[in-house]
């Protein structure tokens, strides 16, 4: 199996509304990660690289080590959880990237997020 196979990656979003002023153009999404080790070896996640685009085609990359300052190590069929925010300037807007993970072998391989959708309520029909 390829060292791309062996991490799964799933993702819920919220939009928050408190932390929100539409009419300031700011619009407040938190989103929930579970990445799951589903290779046959232990895996250390190293870095993250996300690609946000807003609802105007705006491109901003985030790149930096760990998530939510942690660099954890998933042994075979266990999950990492954590929750982390993205502010936008539009009311909907797009998030993909990529997670660098270091193998017990030794390799290091990225494992892909596949893009999901920050939108406010009744926004996306």
């Amino acid at each position: 199996m390829a060292a791309e196979q062996t991490i799964e990656v799933h993702v819920r979003t919220a939009y928050v509304p408190q932390r929100s002023d539409p009419d300031a153009d700011r619009y407040f999404f938190a989103y929930r990660i579970r990445i799951t080790n589903a290779g046959e070896e232990p895996a250390k996640l190293l870095r993250r690289h996300w690609i946000i685009t807003d609802g105007t085609g705006h491109v901003e990359e985030v790149e930096g080590e760990g998530v939510v300052g942690e660099t954890p190590l998933l042994m075979p069929g266990e999950s990492f959880e954590y929750t982390s925010a993205c502010p936008l300037p539009t009311p909907v807007g797009t998030m993909h990237g990529s997670f660098k993970f270091l193998a017990a072998s030794g390799s290091i391989f990225d494992a892909p997020i596949a893009p999901f959708t920050l939108a406010q309520p009744n926004m996306i029909h």
